[in-house]
């Protein structure tokens, strides 16, 4: 039987994920080489928050608080972000590129980073010939510095030149596609460095973190080649008028729904991401495992992540209320917080990965879902969808960057006053820091669902959009 051509476009389709995102515009081909960038940003972002925190912490004996502060500082800078997209809007060059010097710079800003990082982190642990004081934490803090400014530079450019050669129809399949590449790049890359560190030194370190630098020069080199043509700025353009920040701002704080809904992105936020520097150390002291055992937390945090936004993707196409399945994700919270304290007096590896799992899968749909409702939220006059997601990422940063801090210096905390046996003998145990700051998670994911409620009850009163749901339209995804 002979298949007609047709029909071999219709099976392309459906085994190829997001085939249907391309366009005349970005091909196939294209669209898969850009969204590299993402790759190389979800592999930094396995060094910063998985594999250097807990070699910090276990191997290096470094301090959880200074753990926490230096892991927070690339986050802190995630608010500029908005800025730095406004600037590659409006960057002016004689062939009229935007977002390939963007994406350059961000790149060398993110291979320095890792480049200088290991020995830096040798310094920050003791390993010196001459004691400078405060020099390790100084130059660590610069490294940290450099790799995030790196990867949220090159992740804003990317994300908007993707936005800007895809079509309207494909635009929301299209980073979609990104936001998946960027998971699916963080849960390779912890598969491979932790296989790498499985035997663990201090060259070792150096080997790995250095050869990851130039993974990501060589990742995002392919990734911009030859993506964006040339397109002088007209007059009209240059001229146009532009509101000022502070009136959008104003605009946007008039609709009602928005304060609630940042103090709800904070909130939740908060909830999830305070043992963002603590997980992988409590399954290396508490539960004994390995640097390469604990790395593959982040690829079972990305798993889950990943199930959380297939589920949404469903969810979303029926029509459900995002502030309904935002509560969803916090319920998964609870659940993913219970398993992991229980995984410490039980001696349970595989409920300490579970729980993991379900910490991806349940702050991954409560990301999404918040997203989405800030993205859904009505236009008021002169703030628009780009001022509402830029307010949604700098709440969620803001307060990823905060609780990460918290949680080091409260596990340190508790710690320093159990271990005097003031609080008895039955608290006098390391795993106590770690189990108060995950009830403390547990409290703030309460306080998110109460916060929450009021937003749900609006919701369903309000008349709901005759516009026909698209899925889950991520174009202008911020983080």
């Amino acid at each position: 039987m002979i298949l007609r051509q047709s029909h071999i476009r219709q099976l392309g389709a459906r085994m190829l994920p997001f085939s249907d995102a391309a366009s005349e515009g970005l091909p196939l081909g294209q669209l898969l080489r850009l969204a590299l960038f993402q790759v190389s940003v979800g592999m930094a972002g396995v060094m910063l928050l998985g594999t250097l925190n807990r070699v910090m912490i276990v191997e290096l004996s470094v301090p959880a608080v200074l753990v926490a502060i230096m892991v927070a500082l690339p986050v802190l800078i995630a608010p500029f972000r908005a800025l730095l997209g406004f600037k590659s809007d409006n960057y002016r060059s004689a062939i009229g590129w935007k977002r390939i010097p963007y994406l350059w710079f961000g790149t060398l800003w993110q291979m320095g980073g890792l480049a200088i990082m290991p020995s830096c982190l040798l310094v920050l642990g003791g390993d010196v010939v001459h004691d400078v004081p405060f020099a390790g934490e100084v130059l660590a803090g610069l490294a940290f510095v450099m790799t995030g400014l790196g990867m949220h530079m090159t992740q804003t450019a990317g994300l908007a030149l993707a936005a800007d050669r895809a079509t309207e129809e494909t635009r929301p399949r299209v980073v979609a596609l990104l936001y998946v590449m960027f998971l699916i790049g963080m849960g390779l890359s912890a598969i491979v460095i932790g296989w790498l560190l499985r035997d663990f030194s201090g060259l070792l370190l150096i080997k790995v973190v250095q050869g990851t630098a130039v993974a990501t020069v060589v990742l995002n080199v392919i990734a911009l080649w030859k993506q964006e043509r040339v397109r002088p700025m007209s007059a009209e353009e240059r001229a146009a008028p532009q509101p000022t920040f502070q009136d959008a701002w104003r605009d946007l704080m008039a609709g009602g729904m928005a304060g609630r809904l940042l103090a709800v992105v904070f909130l939740g936020t908060m909830a999830f991401n305070m043992q963002d520097v603590l997980l992988e150390p409590y399954g290396g002291e508490i539960l004994g495992l390995s640097v390469s055992a604990t790395t593959l937390l982040t690829a079972t945090w990305a798993a889950g992540a990943l199930v959380g936004f297939a589920l949404a993707a469903r969810w979303l196409a029926g029509g459900i209320n995002p502030y309904r399945m935002a509560a969803r994700g916090l319920l998964a919270g609870l659940a993913a917080f219970s398993a992991v304290i229980f995984a410490s007096p039980m001696g349970s590896e595989t409920l300490f990965f579970v729980g993991a799992g379900l910490i991806g899968f349940g702050g991954g749909l409560f990301a999404v879902s918040t997203l989405t409702a800030a993205m859904t939220m009505p236009d008021t006059g002169l703030a628009g969808k780009g001022l509402a997601l830029g307010a949604w990422g700098a709440a969620q940063a803001t307060a990823a960057g905060v609780s990460t801090l918290i949680g080091g210096a409260l596990r340190d905390g508790v710690n320093s006053i159990v271990v005097t046996g003031a609080w008895g003998p039955a608290l006098n145990d390391p795993a106590t820091g770690y189990s108060v700051v995950y009830h403390t998670e547990i409290g703030l994911l309460f306080v998110t669902l109460v916060a929450l409620g009021p937003l749900v009850t609006r919701a369903r009163i309000q008349p709901q959009s005759k516009k026909k749901p698209t899925g889950l339209g991520l174009a202008d995804f911020p983080t």
